[in-house]
């Protein structure tokens, strides 16, 4: 095992529970290989979900990307901190290329379509492809965040009818 690996082992076990822990063993790898995707992936992470930098996380995503086009670990959280800094346009062209790249968890980039679809308020497109979604699935990782999803879109949707029915009079 390189001496990266290690390093990046560790950050990843510390993330999230020991932050410095994991800046530490970061810092260590990425002195090892500066582009080391995971590594660039993983800073961030940090950078969205603790400090709310989305522009930051973006710039290490970007870079992640630039490196390794196929590095499939950055596509899912990169969209999800475009959807966080309300970068819709530029989330929907990171989905459709996503959805293209061999190997990339196709159902979990779809999730997050509908979670764009859902900010964008299109809640009967979200349903449809939430639908298509399920079908695709082989395996029970994402039954409990579909069932969630799925009782979400139902109950705006429902508000969304009662308040069209409430103008109407």
């Amino acid at each position: 095992m390189k001496s990266v690996d290690k390093y990046l082992f560790q950050a990843l076990d510390n993330y999230p529970y020991w932050l410095e822990g994991t800046i530490e063993s970061l810092d260590y790898a990425l002195s090892y290989d500066d582009k080391n995707t995971t590594a660039l992936c993983l800073y961030g992470r940090i950078h969205a979900e603790q400090l709310q930098d989305y522009e930051g996380a973006k710039n290490y995503f970007q870079q992640a990307i630039s490196i390794d086009i196929h590095s499939l670990e950055v596509y899912p959280y990169y969209i999800e901190t475009l959807l966080l800094n309300e970068d819709f346009e530029e989330a929907q062209k990171l989905i459709d290329f996503a959805l293209t790249i061999k190997g990339v968890k196709k159902v979990e980039i779809k999730l997050k379509l509908v979670s764009l679809l859902e900010r964008q308020l299109q809640f009967k497109k979200a349903t449809k492809l939430l639908k298509k979604v399920k079908l695709e699935l082989i395996s029970s990782d994402y039954n409990h965040q579909i069932e969630e999803t799925e009782k979400r879109l139902k109950l705006k949707l429902e508000t969304n009818s009662n308040d069209k029915k409430k103008k109407r009079k």
